[in-house]
């Protein structure tokens, strides 16, 4: 079951939106949480309508769950061979299967064990989300992982043409293809933060968008151990040819300085539009809703991509 204090608190400090506060409270099945949540079942068109032009909180929330979906299952599959349980899958809009991925045949003992560490993060940022979301949570969309990291590393040219990349065949390869993922986790959660009203959800928000952090410092740490940084940045240019004109990513050096943390010049991390961010995982910067990890686009009210230029 659902933690009742995060479904209360979520409730009682969602004021702006009473589609999402009648859509939470039903679906987490809680019943006698208060004042508050009396005043959620009752609450009318005028709440609804304060939310008009911008997507509500449950909508974030399950743009976010896509990309959750997407990370669990390469990681799951890297660690353990297989992915999510069907428990943790379905919901609404078109539900898919995955094409790709098997276990790593990790040869460095510390790469494993971070690795299976980050699929438990994974893992548990997506039941979160779906218990969060309840009802509203839509279900995993169909996601392609081998060929679109042939077509993500073909794009940065670390293979030719008609060459496959195997995200699986080994420590290095999995994680270049797992910094294809983490940086851009980061800046989704915090270009999306302006966007919950809602400060519980939020502030479990900022929770993912830290834990993505780690991960991503993480492997670029590792990345850079490992001599792989002129393969990081090829990457990191592919990604930033997709979101616009911004230069939006930064590589593992600069000159002989290490570059771990990508910040601007005051120490931010950037953000990225979720438009941006469906460019990114869609593979293509043009406006579409569906391409790269997505074959037939994430499910939910977010997802189209941006125009990048």
């Amino acid at each position: 079951m659902f933690d009742k204090l995060f479904v209360r608190n979520a409730i009682d400090r969602s004021a702006e939106n009473g589609l999402d506060r009648r859509r939470f409270l039903h679906s987490a099945g809680v019943a006698g949480l208060g004042v508050a949540a009396a005043g959620a079942l009752t609450a009318g068109a005028a709440g609804e309508a304060s939310a008009a032009g911008a997507p509500s909180d449950g909508a974030v929330l399950n743009f976010a769950l896509n990309l959750e979906y997407l990370e669990a299952e390469f990681y799951l599959r890297a660690v353990h061979g297989q992915g999510l349980p069907a428990s943790a899958i379905g919901g609404k809009g078109t539900p898919g299967a995955v094409s790709g991925g098997r276990q790593v045949n990790f040869k460095n003992k510390v790469i494993k064990q971070f690795a299976t560490e980050i699929a438990s993060d994974e893992l548990a940022h997506v039941k979160f989300l779906r218990a969060a979301l309840g009802s509203a949570a839509v279900a995993r969309p169909a996601i392609d992982i081998d060929a679109a990291f042939t077509a993500a590393a073909t794009a940065a040219g670390l293979i030719k043409p008609g060459q496959k990349f195997d995200a699986y065949a080994g420590d290095d390869n999995f994680l270049l293809a797992a910094f294809v993922f983490e940086d851009v986790g980061v800046t989704a959660y915090k270009g999306a933060a302006p966007l919950i009203s809602n400060k519980t959800y939020l502030e479990a928000a900022a929770g993912i968008l830290a834990v993505e952090a780690y991960h991503a410092a993480n492997i670029r740490t590792t990345l850079l151990n490992r001599g792989l940084a002129v393969a990081s940045r090829a990457i990191s240019d592919a990604r930033d040819s997709l979101d616009g004109s911004t230069d939006l990513d930064q590589g593992l050096n600069r000159l002989d300085t290490a570059n771990i943390i990508p910040t601007d010049g005051n120490g931010i991390a950037y953000s990225r539009s979720a438009g941006q961010v469906l460019n990114v995982v869609y593979l293509n910067p043009a406006v579409t809703t569906k391409g790269g990890f997505f074959p037939a686009g994430v499910n939910g009210e977010i997802r189209q991509s941006a125009k990048s230029n």
